[in-house]
């Protein structure tokens, strides 16, 4: 069963909609968004986790649908335990339901317009934070991955600790999100770079660069990160795209 499998609905959900386009929120996104922030060291720092969590998640998915409406496609965003979807909608045309039929470099458009719309709301945090007066501190992951730290002189540990969850999300997961590990969005950009320069293959070798590069990145989130939950995620989007190789590889 994939992770990215779209969640049944529920009566527990939450359902609004953006610009017109539908939103629902699945029950287990919440649980799962509380259960990383429980190590927060109050209710209110836990409650602006789970707060960061849900609008950059959002604006992530917001990307995307607002880039397949360009195209003509419309959308649904769903929440779940394991992040976010925005699924493609039949449309009405001509008095029948078609797909709309979008290329791969639209694809490759549609998949970079998420994280991005991320890294532009980062952006508009730190400016934020100038504009309060903050101090920005360079700082940098791996060594080499740019994430500042801020430093507000007003509203204290809450919304210091708010604006720096929306930069660790926003920044450091939009760039984790581009490893060409499918189904995240590097992912999906490798497939249909892949798919163009060689169609026979294409697909059989983003998966093997996806099994590579899914336990490359497990590893340096266990041994450098000390996240479990990053090593068990990308272990088993590894395996998952191990066993479609499989898959394929019976069928010939």
């Amino acid at each position: 069963m994939s992770l990215f499998q779209i969640p049944p609905p529920t009566r527990f959900d939450l359902r609004f909609s953006i610009a017109g386009i539908p939103v629902r929120v699945h029950p287990l996104f919440w649980v799962i968004a509380i259960l990383f922030g429980s190590s927060s060291n109050s209710i209110f720092n836990l409650l602006t986790w789970v707060i960061a969590i849900f609008v950059s998640i959002l604006i992530h998915e917001l990307g995307h649908a607002f880039a397949m409406r360009r195209y003509g496609q419309g959308s649904e965003i769903i929440l779940h335990f394991a992040g976010g979807l925005t699924v493609p909608e039949s449309i009405a045309w001509g008095g029948r339901y078609a797909s709309v039929g979008i290329t791969a470099n639209q694809q490759i458009f549609i998949s970079l317009a998420g994280p991005f719309a991320g890294f532009l709301f980062a952006g508009l945090v730190l400016a934020a934070s100038v504009a309060l007066g903050g101090i920005l501190i360079p700082n940098f992951i791996f060594g080499f991955i740019p994430f500042p730290f801020v430093l507000l002189p007003v509203g204290g540990e809450i919304l210091n600790s708010f604006f720096m969850n929306l930069l660790w999300v926003n920044i450091f997961w939009g760039l984790v999100n581009l490893a060409p590990v499918y189904p995240l969005d590097g992912g999906n950009v490798t497939r249909y770079i892949l798919i163009q320069t060689d169609p026979l293959n294409g697909v059989r070798t983003s998966l093997w660069v996806s099994v590579i590069a899914g336990a490359a990145v497990a590893f340096a989130g266990l041994v450098f990160l000390r996240s479990t939950y990053m090593a068990i995620l990308f272990g088993l989007l590894a395996f998952q795209s191990f066993q479609t190789v499989q898959g394929i590889a019976e069928r010939y």
